[in-house]
């Protein structure tokens, strides 16, 4: 047991640390290929926040842990909306001007929506995977026509100015790219490792374990991120960095792994943990939306007081259903 906790603790850590470097070096290579800085951002940093919960749910589906699988990904967008943005807001409430996050926010609700449609039956197979991911692409590549055919982007701004100021060799970006890459896979190989060994020595189901722990150590480049842009006091970028995270882990980490094996889930998946994340995401919606003023949404201290609560409601439940499982004192 105490090998599998080193395990998972090493395995986020190194997971963390090799995504930021897959990340830098992916971007620093697209720079060096010509790729709009708009482009980068949007796609090589957008995928690199989510290769964690990409690359863990993957080798869970491989191994034959979906619930793994699945509650990293669905934990994921909990843990973004609950206790990531809820913890941005108290800090410094978010204002929400950007149309692009306006149009994101009500797409993101109906994806959620779209979601749960498929868990009605119990698996997430093939062929929900292969919607998912149609989405996904359909998806991304709307965001790229649009973000091209748009002026002044703040995101486009806001990659370039962290380009030109770290620039970097083709030849280190590519050693980057390369050795991030490896590492995502050696890292998530070992935390799902871990945590499927204590799922088995705590009696639980190894959902609980990627609800929880691999859920919010997946998160953690989120964390930073939004964190990092309201001490910029871009407040644009703290929320479309959650959005995009959560489209990503709706439609692509969970596509992947219904693509590699059929993701069967418990009963209480739909009626707890989709539940939770969908009043979440039409929460978020509510409070970011701007119904209140002139076109302009706000993120204040209260709601996010709101949604940590939420947050803490919901990891405390599941946290007491670790201390009742059968052979949780073992």
């Amino acid at each position: 047991m105490s090998l599998a906790i080193g395990a998972v603790i090493v395995g986020l850590v190194l997971l963390i640390w090799s995504a930021d470097r897959f990340v830098d070096g992916a971007s620093a290579t697209a720079r060096h290929a010509g790729m709009p800085t708009l482009l980068i951002g949007m796609l090589v940093i957008g995928f690199g926040t989510s290769a964690p919960e990409m690359v863990v749910s993957a080798l869970a589906s491989l191994d034959g842990n979906p619930g793994l699988a699945l509650g990293n990904a669905y934990g994921s967008n909990i843990t973004n909306i609950a206790l990531i943005l809820g913890l941005t807001a108290v800090i410094s409430p978010i204002a929400v001007h950007s149309s692009v996050l306006r149009r994101e926010l009500p797409v993101l609700t109906v994806i959620t929506l779209v979601s749960g449609y498929q868990l009605l039956d119990g698996q997430v197979d093939t062929g929900d995977a292969v919607v998912l991911l149609a989405a996904f692409f359909g998806l991304m590549g709307w965001s790229v026509y649009q973000g091209m055919r748009g002026k002044g982007d703040p995101l486009g701004g806001e990659v370039e100015t962290e380009l030109d100021s770290q620039p970097m060799p083709l030849g280190k970006a590519l050693f980057w790219l390369v050795l991030g890459l490896v590492l995502l896979v050696v890292s998530s190989r070992l935390l799902v490792w871990g945590a499927v060994t204590i799922a088995e020595s705590l009696g639980v189901s190894d959902l609980i374990i990627g609800l929880t722990v691999v859920a919010v150590g997946t998160s953690l480049p989120e964390l930073a991120s939004s964190l990092a842009a309201i001490r910029k006091n871009e407040h644009d970028l703290a929320l479309g960095n959650v959005l995009g995270s959560n489209l990503f882990n709706t439609l692509a980490v969970v596509g992947i792994a219904g693509t590699i094996s059929t993701v069967t889930t418990e009963p209480a998946v739909l009626y707890r943990d989709w539940t939770v994340m969908a009043a979440l995401t039409v929460v978020l919606f509510l409070f970011g939306y701007g119904f209140r003023g002139a076109g302009t949404g706000r993120i204040n201290r209260l709601e996010g007081g709101v949604l940590l609560a939420a947050y803490l409601g919901y990891t405390g439940y599941l946290i007491s259903t670790l201390v009742t499982a059968p052979g949780a004192a073992a």
